[in-house]
């Protein structure tokens, strides 16, 4: 399978991108932390690594952790509005569980 942008998200950090001035795309990966187990990390990167998994939607590409991949295989990153909030939501097929505050899942 694969990660996914969504058309909204590619905008978001295009933009994102362009403001900074340099920058090659976004690094998805997870972390062990919060009461579920693992929460999402997400950041703006300037060079791809070796080791980096490489996927490409709209434009922009995103760049996995090996060790991550298995967490994250089938995601798709949007970016969303809702009210006055806004920022990326991950659409994870693998998530079996969501703690209550919203910081971490559990596959």
């Amino acid at each position: 399978m694969a990660v996914t942008l969504t058309e909204a998200a590619a905008r978001h950090v295009t933009r994102y991108l362009a403001k900074r001035g340099r920058g090659v795309g976004v690094r998805l990966g997870v972390k062990t932390t919060g009461c579920s187990g693992l929460a999402y990390k997400l950041e703006y990167v300037d060079e791809i690594e070796p080791e980096d998994m490489v996927f490409e939607d709209f434009g922009v590409k995103v760049l996995i952790e090996p060790k991550s991949f298995a967490y994250l295989d089938g995601t798709e990153l949007d970016f969303v509005r809702e009210g006055l909030n806004e920022g990326f939501k991950f659409n994870n097929p693998r998530e079996r569980d969501r703690c209550g505050c919203g910081e971490s899942f559990r596959v």
